[in-house]
């Protein structure tokens, strides 16, 4: 695959804890669009949704969540994945307290949007998230009508897959755990922004196939969200009196009777192991011409989206309170400009 939009970040200037294997960290050259679409997914979260407090997303000072998930994203899509990228931070905020009642119901009204009637209504917008999914799926449709409705779909499967299992039952184990947690992190979701913002077109017939080979990274991806999420999703379910947490830390420690720390080490191993498996995958599947050009280069691609994910984690401020955005961020929200932030 051939970049032209991102660079090798020096692996001296930052720290993957061992949890990366050999591959690199690159980052996406634009460092505005980014800003712009998490900022005005924040102003309209606030407008029309709720007002946002003590709230941290996808930007970080150094390492901003799309920069260096999807690297190679065509300049012209960052904003509007970001956009939708923070737009899943505030909704999975917004979400993570509330009971299965309800969280049953946000599940149909996201459906509403994102299923074929979305692209058939001429009447006034809906107020609140929906209106925000809308505008999503409106900015994508004019960039890449085709692209823009394989993604919805994806995102329409995500919503009925992660809302068919209700969160009150706790997980008695990792291997009933972690293909949930897979559907549960993005799966789909991703498939739909990776392929959306790189400008990939999966041959149908190829779509089964897709989903084996890259099932190594999306666990990978979903042990490495568990493991740096955790104290943020321990504390939440604390808060509000929940006897369980949806996290493999919290399955671990139940399953083996471990302590956390215990269970974060065998998280970790996890983690180590299915990067192993998923760069051999990478190697074989690179110049394998039986496998269509864009499945080579989704491949290929999701192996930074781990790389940027774990790198963000552990800098970014939606897990780490301490740290804040950086100056540029920081004098967006002071200039009052259309990217305002939540600071």
């Amino acid at each position: 695959m051939e970049y032209g939009y991102s660079t090798v970040v020096d692996p001296l200037t930052y720290n993957t804890d061992g949890l990366c294997g050999n591959i690199p960290l690159r980052m996406h050259m634009d460092p505005w669009k980014e800003n712009i679409g998490a900022g005005r997914a924040q102003q309209d979260w606030a407008k029309l949704v709720r007002p946002i407090s003590q709230y941290k997303g996808g930007l970080g000072p150094e390492y901003s969540f799309i920069r260096v998930t999807v690297p190679e994203c065509l300049p012209e899509r960052l904003e509007i994945i970001a956009y939708a990228n923070e737009f899943a931070f505030l909704y999975d905020d917004a979400t993570e307290n509330i009971d299965q009642d309800t969280a049953n119901e946000e599940s149909h009204q996201m459906l509403e949007v994102f299923g074929e009637g979305a692209l058939k209504s001429s009447g006034p917008k809906d107020l609140g998230a929906k209106q925000i999914q809308s505008q999503i799926l409106a900015e994508m449709m004019a960039l890449d009508r085709g692209r823009a409705l394989t993604a919805m779909k994806a995102w329409a499967k995500f919503v009925q897959l992660s809302s068919s299992r209700h969160r009150s039952v706790p997980f008695t184990s990792l291997k009933e755990y972690l293909p949930y947690r897979i559907i549960d992190a993005g799966e789909l979701i991703w498939f739909g922004t990776v392929t959306f913002g790189m400008a990939l077109t999966i041959p149908e017939e190829e779509m089964e196939l897709c989903k084996q080979l890259v099932q190594p990274v999306f666990a990978a991806l979903s042990l490495t969200n568990d493991l740096f999420s955790w104290e943020k999703e321990r504390d939440a379910a604390k808060q509000n009196g929940f006897s369980h947490v949806i996290n493999a830390i919290w399955v671990l420690m139940e399953e083996r009777s471990i302590t956390e720390s215990e269970a974060k080490d065998v998280c970790r191993a996890m983690i180590k192991e299915n990067v192993a498996k998923y760069s051999l995958i990478v190697e074989e599947t690179r110049n394998n011409s039986e496998i269509s050009l864009d499945l080579r280069k989704y491949v290929e691609a999701l192996q930074y989206s781990h790389s940027g994910n774990l790198v963000w984690s552990i800098y970014c401020p939606r897990y780490h309170p301490d740290v804040s955005y950086n100056g540029i961020q920081i004098s967006m929200v002071e200039s009052g400009a259309k990217e305002t932030l939540v600071v």
